[in-house]
């Protein structure tokens, strides 16, 4: 595991707990949950800029290269997709399903890792 992947768990896992609360708390999703996914964001797009500059630099994916970036790209696609159903139902459900956003990208980073090396 590398440093890349101990980031997306950290805030993955602080997002999913934020988030959580929120549905249970029976909030409509807020700027606090919102930017909690844009957090995850974030940490996926530091993921991607830091693997092109390790492929460009020589590193080998030992796995396949196109299920490491069809990993990668998926998982960039959901928190946006999460957000946007977020903005259009602003129910206390909308939590729930932005708090998927923070263990699917962990998962994903796990994945990812295990492909890499």
């Amino acid at each position: 595991m590398d440093a890349y992947f101990y980031i997306i768990l950290a805030v993955g896992l602080l997002s999913t707990i934020i988030c959580t609360a929120a549905g249970i708390m029976k909030k409509a999703p807020n700027d606090t949950t919102i930017l909690s996914v844009a957090a995850v964001e974030l940490a996926l797009l530091v993921y991607l800029v830091g693997s092109i500059v390790r492929v460009a630099s020589g590193e080998q994916i030992v796995g396949e290269a196109w299920e490491f970036w069809g990993y990668l790209v998926t998982a960039l696609i959901l928190p946006v997709g999460a957000v946007y159903w977020s903005v259009l139902e602003r129910t206390r459900w909308s939590n729930f399903v932005l708090a998927a956003v923070g263990v699917t990208a962990v998962v994903m980073a796990a994945r990812m890792n295990q492909i890499w090396y």
